[in-house]
């Protein structure tokens, strides 16, 4: 399992008990809205799908998903929402990628500007670092008490791509084509498997090896970047030291 992807799972960990559940659920709500503007049917709309099973996996409220589904297909308000990514470079000359939604893109470009540059990154033209990346479903799978090499034997059979360990085994992560990560992640739930997250990801080809000071940095820079309002995802093709992430697990 990459850095990057044990930073996801330890933020995707703590924000679901944490003070920022709220922050948490309003950006699940708005990745609903968005998608709920292409049907607002989650049979016949796969992206709505999954953003309304991303929410469940964060324990968000029924009422809220329901009130999310309602804003994007009725229009409105929802019309102003704009998905936009940035790039950049961090620390150490990563790679990172930040996805936003937006009603106002001076705004966020100002915000996800200041946070580059108070961290010694810059951001750059669209395509400098995107290509790094490719587009991958992602199902964290709870490996608790669970043999781990049971759980890659049904993530293959099923057809996943790649299985992942985490250093402490508590977690596998089922690396998938985007198409069939739904197929794959029902599949794993009907073996008995508990699925702690499932989504759609920027993934890095490649990963950058840091030392524990710029490491750290990065890690700073990364949770800034996400704890903006505007912004939904950020990726980075970092790669941190066990210690670095041990103590932002606290």
């Amino acid at each position: 399992m990459s850095g990057h992807s044990k930073w996801s799972s330890i933020k995707h960990k703590k924000a679901a008990i944490d003070s920022k559940r709220g922050q948490l659920f309003t950006k699940l709500a708005r990745d609903i809205t968005m998608a709920a503007r292409n049907g607002n049917d989650p049979e016949m709309n796969a992206g709505l799908r999954l953003a309304i099973q991303k929410a469940k996996d964060s324990n968000m409220p029924n009422t809220n998903i329901d009130r999310a589904v309602q804003r994007g297909s009725g229009g409105n308000d929802a019309d102003k929402l704009e998905e936009i990514t940035y790039e950049g470079y961090g620390p150490g000359g990563t790679a990172i990628l930040v996805d936003a939604v937006t009603e106002n893109r001076n705004r966020t470009a100002a915000e996800i500007r200041l946070a580059f540059s108070r961290a010694g990154g810059n951001l750059a033209e669209t395509g400098a670092v995107g290509w790094q990346f490719g587009l991958k479903g992602v199902i964290t799978i709870d490996a608790t008490d669970q043999d781990p090499d049971e759980i890659q034997l049904a993530a293959i059979e099923a057809g996943a791509d790649d299985v992942d360990e985490s250093g402490d085994g508590s977690t596998i992560e089922v690396i998938t084509d985007p198409a069939t990560t739904e197929h794959i992640r029902q599949a794993l739930t009907d073996a008995g498997f508990t699925v702690e997250s499932t989504d759609i990801a920027k993934i890095p080809q490649n990963t950058v090896n840091l030392d524990e000071k710029t490491a750290t940095a990065t890690l700073d820079m990364l949770e800034k970047l996400d704890d903006l309002d505007d912004v939904s995802r950020v990726y980075s093709n970092a790669e941190f030291p066990d210690s670095v992430l041990e103590a932002a697990a606290g």
